[in-house]
């Protein structure tokens, strides 16, 4: 009888691929819509990164630190690296070295959520959501923050306003604008038009193939732990297949070990474009 009532498997993709949103979309956009999900996966994941650096700050000794610390003190020192190799101005590095390690930890624990069973919060909320005398076929819960790519793009949008800020900080308002309507192509005024157009695709090609390389790489992993939960599923509803169970268990087990390196290459990546991005808006061109 369970197994009648169980949502085939691209019915149990689409409900896992659907957002907990604040009401239904009245057309294919509708900026009113939230994501609430992502929403509140995001801040929580941002406090806890708050507070496991804070923490780390708080509780620092001079003497032989311990693992906590030390990992810590690693961190650090590798975004700080980082952030002198590629911005030479001291000042602008006391916020933009904080702010790159604050980026990296913060998508870190978002990417990391996806290596939790699959069903696991999902599940629970659809608990909750029925035990308050709702449908627990429509609780939806996405969990992994960066796998929507709203979130994606307002991380990559923050960095846009962020270069911009330093763009006018470093080159002033009429250094800045001098730049957008004379570069690359030289200052004669018949190339204003061309410069300024080449400049605004700049702008929006950055911000967009920042967030959604994140986004990718994120949906994709999700994808595939939701293909390998389908393997458990049906090694659940038929006896005769021996081996599958075995197969779920190794494929599970070995994308989530391949899948720790993605989560935090991504994370390190997307770190590494905002220090890079910023870094260019202290070049003059």
């Amino acid at each position: 009888m369970a197994a009648e009532n169980a949502p085939n498997a691209g019915e149990y993709i689409v409900h896992h691929l659907t957002h907990l949103q604040n009401k239904e979309m009245s057309g294919i956009i509708d900026f009113s819509v939230y994501n609430l999900d992502s929403i509140f996966w995001s801040v929580l994941l941002g406090v806890v990164g708050t507070l496991l650096l804070w923490s780390a700050a708080r509780n620092v000794t001079s003497g032989k630190p311990g693992r906590f610390q030390a990992a810590v003190e690693i961190l650090v020192e590798m975004v700080d690296t980082q952030a002198k190799g590629i911005i030479h101005n001291a000042e602008s590095r006391k916020l933009v070295a904080p702010l790159a390690l604050t980026v990296f930890v913060w998508i870190f624990l978002m990417n990391a959520m996806d290596l939790l069973p699959v069903d696991l919060l999902p599940a629970i909320w659809s608990a909750i959501y029925e035990m308050q005398g709702h449908d627990p076929h429509h609780a939806y819960m996405r969990v992994v923050p960066t796998a929507d790519l709203s979130t994606t793009l307002g991380l990559s949008g923050a960095v846009l306003l962020v270069c911009i800020f330093y763009n006018l900080k470093i080159k002033g308002v009429g250094g800045w604008v001098h730049e957008l309507f004379c570069a690359p192509f030289g200052a004669h005024p018949l190339l204003w038009p061309i410069n300024f157009v080449m400049q605004l695709i700049e702008f929006a090609a950055k911000t967009v193939s920042h967030g959604m390389r994140l986004f990718g790489n994120m949906y994709a992993g999700e994808l595939v732990f939701m293909l390998i939960a389908l393997m458990g599923g049906a090694a659940a509803m038929t006896l005769p297949g021996i081996l599958l169970p075995v197969g779920h268990i190794i494929a599970g087990t070995i994308w989530a070990i391949f899948h720790i390196l993605i989560i935090t290459l991504q994370a390190f990546i997307f770190m590494m474009l905002t220090l890079v991005y910023v870094g260019q808006a202290h070049d003059a061109h």
